[in-house]
């Protein structure tokens, strides 16, 4: 129970009603006597808690169950459902978007190709109708819409401008954030995409609860994020994990080994090459082997390189190419034991290439946290 002995009493308000919500989003429906009991408070008070987060619509009473017998004890719930959060993927060749509740539990998602040439405008369309498809799956509308959370490649100033992409171009000094806002009038954020995916991993992924941990975000481009002390690192400059930008990293055409093995059929689509390698080397082509161990050597490189000074204790293997995780792993865990000090433990995804996505609807309950559900976050407004 928060005890400002002397203190504001609205303080002393603000902070029970607070830990009242976080025991029942952690929890799901409890009775006064339960929350009570969680929260530190007497039942009394938490009854004038209870009855404060209702009228402001955080908390709603739940109805008895049919065929309850005698006077049921009342039950509330946080109102996850009272906003909803969009998280989107802009990658070279898709646009993926998923919609969720305040909680983050993804109830629509929606993906649209799209050519890595496309111009501009064309990669913007896309990404609204895979906004649009969402909120119509989930039939919600915009005026549901709290946050757009949006994950791409490159580096990303703090206002949400694109300073600089490799993967599109386009995106080059662009106000990303506020050419979504044109379209959709909420809060939007906006996030490289690697450290969105390491995010997801270490919030409901393989790397869950690991503090310190080493994110290869690898697929048709390559890309790297670390996680330090539980927090994704960003960097002075946001320009953190971008080692594919140093040459000596081999890490910018590492998947051309894959992409022009021998045993890619003539004609088949750029974006497919690189799985026609993986499959054939997990039946034992010897081409696509030598081609596998070629992408791992350069992999191995910039890996190590963020081994060695960040020291993690996991590194996850993720993107598209995570899908291949055992043709990958054995060989990768080998080279990085040739030059770690100490090695960690090496993992493939379990979220694939939802990672993205994942961690942007992440992202975006977390930013929901920090502005009205922290201690200095101030008094608790109506919901929308």
């Amino acid at each position: 129970m928060a005890d400002l002995r002397g203190g504001d009493l609205s303080r002393l308000r603000q902070l029970n009603s607070l830990t009242a919500i976080k025991a029942l989003r952690g929890a799901g429906p409890l009775t006064l006597s339960a929350l009570a009991e969680r929260t530190g408070l007497s039942r009394p008070s938490m009854k004038e808690v209870a009855d404060e987060l209702v009228e402001l619509g955080w908390v709603e009473e739940v109805r008895p169950s049919p065929g309850t017998m005698g006077r049921p004890a009342r039950r509330y719930r946080f109102r996850a459902d009272s906003g909803h959060l969009v998280g989107v993927d802009i990658g070279a060749h898709n646009v993926r978007a998923a919609l969720s509740d305040l909680d983050g539990e993804i109830l629509a998602e929606t993906r649209q190709p799209v050519q890595p040439g496309a111009p501009l405008d064309e990669r913007l369309a896309a990404l609204e109708r895979a906004i649009s498809g969402c909120l119509a799956l989930s039939r919600t509308t915009v005026e549901d819409l709290w946050t757009i959370s949006v994950g791409t490649n490159g580096v990303i100033d703090v206002e949400g401008r694109v300073i600089y992409s490799a993967a599109v171009p386009a995106w080059r000094d662009l106000d990303l954030a506020g050419r979504v806002r044109e379209m959709f009038p909420c809060e939007v954020l906006i996030e490289n995409d690697s450290r969105l995916a390491a995010l997801a991993e270490s919030r409901r992924g393989t790397a869950k609860g690991v503090r310190d941990m080493v994110f290869l975000h690898i697929g048709r481009r390559m890309g790297a994020a670390a996680v330090i002390g539980g927090t994704v690192h960003r960097g002075f400059g946001a320009a953190s994990g971008e080692i594919v930008m140093l040459p000596e990293s081999r890490w910018f055409d590492a998947p051309e080994h894959l992409n022009g093995c021998a045993v890619v059929p003539e004609g088949t689509p750029p974006e497919d090459a690189a799985g026609y390698t993986l499959a054939a080397a997990r039946n034992g082509d010897p081409d696509a082997l030598e081609a596998v161990a070629r992408y791992v050597d350069d992999l191995a490189v910039g890996t190590a390189a963020m081994v060695l000074i960040l020291d993690p204790e996991v590194v996850v293997l993720g993107g598209g190419f995570s899908r291949s995780a055992d043709v990958l792993l054995p060989p990768l865990r080998e080279r990085l034991e040739r030059r770690c000090m100490r090695m960690p433990e090496v993992r493939a995804s379990t979220l694939g290439d939802e990672c993205v996505v994942v961690g942007a609807i992440d992202y975006a309950v977390e930013h929901l946290d920090r502005q009205l559900f922290a201690p200095d976050a101030g008094p608790l407004p109506l919901t929308r």
